[in-house]
C-alpha cells in the first residue's frame, strides 16, 4: 500500500468516527425502541471498523522512500 493509499484509508477511518460519534449523540438523545438499538448498533459497527482501519495504516510505521 503506497502512502497516498495510507492517507485515504486514515481519511475513510475518521469520517466513521465522525458518522459513529454522530449517530450514538442521535441515537441516544431523539430515538426511542427498536430504532434506538439499531442505530446505536451501526455506530459501534462504524467505530469498529475504523479501529480497524487505523491499526492498519498506523502498525505497518514509516512510508517513507529512503
Amino acid at each position: 500500500m503506497s502512502a497516498l493509499d495510507a492517507m485515504w484509508l486514515s481519511f475513510f477511518g475518521l469520517f466513521l468516527m465522525f458518522v459513529s460519534a454522530a449517530t450514538a449523540l442521535l441515537g441516544r438523545e431523539k430515538l426511542r425502541g427498536f430504532f434506538r438499538f439499531t442505530v446505536l448498533s451501526f455506530s459501534f459497527t462504524c467505530l469498529v471498523i475504523a479501529g480497524i482501519i487505523m491499526l492498519i495504516v498506523v502498525l505497518p510505521g514509516s512510508r517513507a522512500d529512503l
